[in-house]
């Protein structure tokens, strides 16, 4: 007997089954050449922007990092990696990464529960919020360079601070803010602080306002008091946008300079102990004429300020990073 095509069909219902056929996928179009040049044109600014101004200049200054150069005309007095041997062995770089590792860890521990107490406080309906919020977010959008002259102004020995100290009968209270090494860091985390926790209330307030109001009303039917749903409810679900205004705080921290700089200026900043990376590169680079090897601590600076978002996103904003991607199958 002829084998037909049905044969393996009729083998199936007699061993007590019909085997059907394999689902058929169908096949995925792949992109038109009009598609092609959509994205290409949309996206071409975009990149040529990024090569031009972010990739281009961190590959000129490792070049410029292997030479001792004046910053003008070409580079000739290549000294390899002498720089950044020079950089590993200093004890003012080293002092400046400590300061740097202070701010970062402070910056969080200081800035992350008052604006986490200040996002919960406005979360709630009060009167005067709206002008309550504007005033808390208005130091963070004043220029740097006011907020330091100001607080410079205000932090000298005989400035505002000292004086209403006297004043109102503290006398013994005043100090030199500035340049005791003992309270210096502290005097800067306060200026920090001041700046920079209105950015952080606003973030926490946009992820609250997130959040399903069902689940708190769900929650005080059962009987959870307020407390109980800020921590099992609010705070579980802040949890991403907590992690990103950390990782914000932390780059920052390892990037800051302009506060530092015009507070304390390039010499009083290393005494008092209020020195960081980048205003070491200043100093050591630019100031002493010395650009090779500025360019070589940019770049340590940029290799130590990749690695920490990397290790971050690796173990922290890993599960935020999976939850938003898709598949794309």
């Amino acid at each position: 007997m002829a084998v037909t095509e049905d044969a393996p069909v009729h083998r199936a219902r007699l061993g007590g089954g019909v085997r059907t056929p394999p689902p058929v996928r169908p096949r995925r179009r792949g992109i038109g050449w009009a598609q092609r040049l959509e994205i290409a044109a949309l996206s071409g600014p975009a990149i040529l922007m990024f090569v031009g101004f972010v990739i281009f200049p961190v590959l000129m200054a490792a070049y410029y990092g292997f030479y001792r150069w004046k910053g003008f005309g070409p580079p000739t007095d290549f000294v390899g990696l002498d720089n950044y041997v020079t950089i590993l062995k200093d004890t003012a770089f080293h002092e400046a990464l400590w300061h740097n590792g202070q701010i970062v860890v402070l910056s969080i521990v200081l800035q992350g529960p008052i604006a986490l107490g200040l996002a919960l406080l406005l979360n709630h309906r009060m009167r005067g919020q709206s002008v309550i919020r504007v005033l808390i977010f208005v130091p963070y959008v004043i220029s740097e360079v006011i907020v330091g002259t100001a607080w410079a102004l205000m932090l000298q020995t005989n400035g505002a601070v000292n004086d209403i100290l006297r004043t109102i009968g503290l006398g013994g209270l005043t100090e030199d803010w500035l340049a005791n090494p003992k309270i210096a860091i502290w005097t800067l985390m306060l200026i920090l602080t001041w700046k920079y926790v209105g950015f952080a209330v606003i973030l926490f307030l946009a992820g609250m306002q997130n959040i399903p109001s069902e689940l708190t009303e769900a929650a005080a039917v059962d009987g959870a008091s307020y407390w109980q749903t800020q921590r099992r409810i609010m705070l579980p679900l802040l949890g991403p946008t907590i992690r990103i205004w950390a990782f914000l705080s932390i780059i920052g921290a390892l990037q800051l300079f302009d506060l530092v700089y015009i507070i304390w200026g390039q010499y009083v900043a290393s005494t008092a102990g209020t020195s960081t990376m980048a205003t070491y590169m200043v100093t050591e680079g630019r100031n002493a004429g010395n650009y090779g090897y500025g360019n070589a601590v940019a770049v340590v600076l940029f290799v130590i300020s990749m690695i920490i978002a990397l290790v971050y996103q690796r173990f922290v904003l890993r599960r935020d990073t999976e939850g938003a991607l898709t598949s794309g199958r």
